[in-house]
């Protein structure tokens, strides 16, 4: 050993002296070309501390830090808001808005400027949006047909109604909010219509972790309220692409029609033709029960390629990657296994991205007046009032109980990221000013917080949850 050590010693020495010696030759031999005397004095003055700090403005240093901030504080605010008895969402989506404008370019702008110059956004917008198509694909993936069986009637009626009303009152609200808040050059019915779906989306992921939190996924309530918010969510999804559709379009009425009926025979295609392909082709070996390499890349390419295809249809990526996640075969394990896999990498590394871009988009600055607070106010109040109120009027004509009713009421009214998403959708097609997008992310905001304190007071502190569901549910006279 002692000699096997003397040797590598010996050789390592070696190698480091014939470096030495041929950088030695060699500098005697060359004179480096002359360079720029003001680029020279710069140079000679340059310490540690400042070297330091010009490596940390390079694009991928900056981007490093701006994960590492982002990922840490979203985290940190999601680990808070459990302890508060909230949603994980709630946390990350204060940490996203305290890390913009409204309190560290307030509080530290120059560290704010530092952290998030207007260069760096482009990248991270790209990014945020690759884990807004893998949420929406896991979105995808929890909605199963089995929702439907038995229940059908009670979850189409009650999540239109959910729809419908808060959809009308949005509308309405437009009419007092277009003269100061839409954008110049936006047409009416643009404006009107994303009002009219953002009132009317409910939050499928946040409503079924709170059901899961309280034990209540199994009982008819919580069966109830899945179905509602998945058919709630494929028909709000479905509006806001028609109102991508038909703002992108603008009164080309030929572009219009052309992009329905792209999108129609993309949607029959997925379902009727390439779903039936994939319940071949992503077949689990029964030994393994594992999810090979080559069944990862046919997910991710058909993934991509509908969020692609989507996008060059013109009504958004993330209506392709909510589709991909539909067709998927409908082996539980396989959903499982995917879904285990994705949201591990999106919602602790890329989905507080979202979050941070769209708290960087929110300036509550812009909130500078009473009047303006109203206005926010009066956002919130119809949006509840729609969606809440709808829901439990729709319920009570089903035959639901009034307690069961409010509860169902106070889940579909859960808005969380999906209400995110359809704003950034609106900002980026610029239907909604940054004043407005305030506005509607607050009311997203507090909507979702409303959620827990008012299923509780629906249900009741001493009630238990009801007894597994063994068929369909039987609403309560």
């Amino acid at each position: 050993m002692t000699r096997r050590l003397l040797v590598y010693l010996s050789v390592v020495g070696a190698s480091i002296l014939t470096v030495a010696g041929l950088i030695q030759l060699g500098d005697s031999w060359f004179t480096p070309n002359p360079v720029d005397v003001a680029t020279t004095s710069a140079t000679a003055g340059t310490d540690l501390l400042s070297q330091l700090l010009a490596n940390a403005r390079n694009p991928l240093s900056r981007l490093l830090i701006q994960l590492v901030v982002i990922v840490v504080a979203a985290r940190a605010f999601a680990t808070v808001a459990l302890r508060l008895g909230q949603p994980p969402v709630i946390g990350e989506i204060a940490a996203g808005v305290l890390l913009g404008p409204s309190l560290l370019g307030w509080l530290a702008p120059g560290a704010s400027a530092f952290l998030f110059p207007a260069t760096s956004m482009p990248t991270l917008q790209l990014l945020s949006q690759i884990g807004v198509l893998l949420f929406m694909f896991v979105v995808g993936l929890e909605l199963k047909p089995s929702y439907l069986r038995g229940r059908a009637h009670v979850a189409v009626a009650v999540s239109h109604f959910s729809i419908v009303i808060p959809f009308i009152l949005g509308v309405m609200l437009a009419l007092t909010l277009y003269s100061t808040y839409a954008p110049p050059g936006v047409p009416f019915h643009a404006f009107a219509l994303f009002c009219g779906v953002a009132m009317s989306i409910t939050a499928f992921p946040v409503l079924a972790r709170i059901l899961e939190e309280r034990r209540l996924t199994h009982t008819p309530l919580g069966v109830t309220a899945i179905t509602c918010a998945a058919v709630d969510d494929v028909t709000a999804w479905s509006i806001l692409a028609f109102v991508v559709a038909v703002t992108t379009a603008g009164s080309a009425a030929t572009v219009l029609l052309a992009m329905l009926a792209l999108s129609v025979a993309f949607v029959l295609l997925m379902v009727g033709a390439l779903r039936p392909v994939l319940q071949r082709v992503l077949r689990l070996d029964e030994r393994a029960d594992t999810l090979r390499k080559g069944h990862i890349a046919v997910i991710v390419a058909v993934l991509l390629g509908s969020a692609l295809t989507t996008e060059l249809i013109g009504i958004h990526a993330l209506f392709g990657a909510f589709v991909a996640g539909v067709i998927m075969p409908s082996d539980g394990s396989l959903r499982r296994m995917l879904r285990e896999r994705l949201e591990s990498v999106s919602s602790v590394f890329l989905l507080p991205l979202f979050f941070a871009f769209t708290g960087l988009r929110t300036q509550i600055g812009l909130l500078d007046s009473m009047a303006s607070w109203a206005v926010c106010l009066a956002i919130i109040l119809v949006a509840t009032a729609g969606k809440l109120g709808g829901t439990v009027a729709a319920a009570r004509w089903t035959g639901l109980s009034w307690r069961d009713a409010a509860a169902l009421g106070a889940l579909m009214n859960t808005r969380g990221l999906m209400e995110l998403i359809a704003l950034n959708v609106g900002y980026d097609l610029g239907i909604l000013t940054p004043a407005i997008f305030t506005m509607m992310v607050l009311m997203a905001f507090v909507t979702t917080a409303m959620t827990g304190p008012l299923l509780s007071l629906s249900l009741g502190r001493g009630r238990e949850p009801a007894s597994s569901l063994a068929g369909p549910m039987v609403p309560s006279s």
